[in-house]
């Protein structure tokens, strides 16, 4: 059996200005970058007009360590849309290199539904990632400069809230003193990095509109605070230009191809577990003015990645989603009810029964919550039994929903004919989406509103300092933003070990902070943390380089 990259080297790519004219783009507003990717001027945006077209959202269940096929699907049903004859273009985040020399892998799908170039897709790619960290790190150095340099803002060193980053699992930086070293070296004190996934300057370029949009909420972030509790932000220490120097090209989507040549946009990269979890609104929107049909993903379950889909990304682009594919395997749903990995190739109805309340609930949220139409696409194994199917195909007809089999790994976009099909239809059906909250409720109602609603609890319990976080930001002004939660992507509740659909749990809420220039707020939750660090046994040591610059061991 080929593995990942074998099968993404066995392909003869389009050179991708051949792409660029599936997608109707002039050669005018590519910026090529070798012969099979480039970036799309942001020019083309006002060129083009806008027409109905429609957005499909791909979720899925609770991850599991069996694997679900999020973003396999999406390649796979962005193919087999074009087999019918649709106008299709498939909007994907970015990997980062943290997950892909981790645990985790890259982000670039799987099997024969992958986008290419894939090593270059979850490498390095354009640059983007390094722009972000870089914008992030120049300012870090001058917030710290400005307190070196004498300090006329009366930034309180212990009230300081931005942090440096680096796109690597390194748990090393999470805790740091930096400064050391006497006078001439900085002002000593308490720091730490998150992975660049989780800057909030990635938030703020997948979230901002324009050039100068980007400018405006770059300026908007704030890096600490007064002994008064008076917020400093980027803008106060004149840094918001250079940082928007940094990201002017990064705010160009990126086009690549699928296996199948169906173009690509893949833009922007938060984790859905402590950010967002969603491509960028530029490579959406102008995915929607390229194709009628633009298939995109959201992170993790749909109780993470969805959820801010729809609350931050749909609200804040107003964007408004036509049908929404959930994705399940068999085999994570037996894990789900208490199944070990190693036996998840036997036929067992009983753990398949209690493990189906996860698939369901997802299922329900999007249909009862937001109001949206929905199909669940069963990736099959050939472990799978018919008994197996039947019962997952009986409990989701029972909400009002279809299943359809997807082989999009081994058999590509021919493999989810079907569910493109069922995906058509429901597009043209009627819906009215709303969100799981309103703007103008206080912050803890919001966020007891998406605890109690999606995730299924039945309260929260806020600690002393996250009340006070709380109090202060609605002070400030900032109540009315939408709420990010971070929280584990393992369960529905704030800790990982409760699989399936508990219920009745309440979700802790330790930390509270704003992000002020993405334009939300950030409820962190559990044992969360925004700076992974690598596995016993790390991908990296299975990925090596030939003497013909050919990468091995990359998926």
């Amino acid at each position: 059996m080929l593995s990942d990259i074998e099968i993404a080297q066995s392909i003869k790519p389009k050179k991708i200005n051949e792409i660029a004219k599936l997608a109707n783009i002039d050669e005018k507003y590519l910026e090529q970058y070798g012969n099979y990717k480039a970036k799309i001027d942001l020019s083309l945006m006002n060129d083009l007009k806008s027409h109905d077209a429609k957005l499909i959202l791909v979720t899925a269940i609770t991850p599991t360590p069996a694997g679900e096929g999020k973003t396999t699907t999406t390649i796979g049903l962005a193919d087999g849309l074009k087999k019918l004859g649709k106008k299709v273009i498939v909007a994907l985040r970015e990997p980062s290199l943290g997950p892909v020399f981790g645990i985790k892998g890259g982000a670039a799908g799987g099997g024969y539904a992958q986008v290419i170039p894939m090593e270059d897709i979850n490498l390095h790619f354009t640059g983007d990632f390094h722009a972000i960290g870089a914008a992030n790190n120049l300012l870090a150095a001058m917030l710290d400069n400005h307190i070196y340099q004498g300090n006329e803002l009366g930034i309180d060193i212990n009230k300081i809230t931005w942090k440096r980053c680096v796109d690597m699992n390194d748990r090393q930086l999470r805790y740091i003193t930096d400064g050391q070293g006497g006078k001439t070296n900085g002002v000593e004190r308490t720091d730490g990095y998150d992975i660049t996934v989780a800057s909030e300057i990635m938030a703020i370029l997948c979230l901002a509109t324009s050039l100068s949009d980007l400018k405006a909420r770059l300026g908007k972030i704030i890096v600490g605070y007064t002994s008064d509790d008076i917020p400093i932000t980027a803008h106060d220490l004149k840094a918001e230009g250079a940082m928007t120097a940094l990201l002017k090209d990064a705010l160009k989507p990126n086009l690549v191809q699928t296996l199948e040549a169906t173009p690509a946009l893949v833009h922007g990269g938060p984790f859905a577990n402590i950010a967002h979890g969603c491509n960028s609104v530029m490579a959406t929107t102008m995915a929607l003015k390229l194709g009628d049909y633009v298939v995109t993903e959201a992170g993790f379950g749909a109780d993470l990645g969805a959820e801010k889909f729809f609350d931050i990304k749909c609200r804040s682009a107003s964007l408004k989603p036509s049908a929404v594919v959930i994705v399940a395997t068999i085999r994570a749903l037996k894990m789900h009810g208490g199944m070990a990995k190693d036996e998840l190739a036997t036929e067992n109805l009983e753990a398949l029964e209690k493990g189906i309340p996860n698939l369901l609930r997802h299922v329900s949220n999007i249909k009862k919550v937001y109001k949206l139409p929905s199909v669940v696409a069963l990736n099959r194994f050939t472990t799978d039994t018919d008994a197996e199917v039947d019962l997952i195909i009986k409990k989701c007809q029972s909400l009002g929903v279809n299943v359809v089999l997807s082989t999009v790994w081994q058999d590509g976009g021919d493999g989810a004919i079907k569910l493109a099909e069922e995906v058509v239809r429901l597009c043209d059906l009627p819906n009215q989406f709303t969100f799981s909250y309103d703007l103008d409720m206080p912050i803890a109602s919001k966020i007891k509103a998406v605890v109690t609603k999606i995730y299924g609890g039945s309260d929260i319990k806020i600690l002393t300092k996250a009340k006070e976080q709380i109090e202060a930001l609605e002070k400030l002004g900032y109540g009315h933003l939408p709420i990010c939660i971070a929280k584990t992507q393992y369960s529905f509740s704030d800790d990982a070990t409760k699989l399936g659909a508990p219920s009745n749990f309440v979700v802790t809420i330790r930390n509270v902070k704003i992000s002020a220039g993405a334009g939300f707020i950030v409820v962190l939750t559990g044992k969360i943390m925004t700076m992974p660090g690598l596995p016993k046994n790390p991908a990296a040591e299975k990925i090596d380089v030939d003497e013909k610059g050919v990468i091995h061991g990359l998926f």
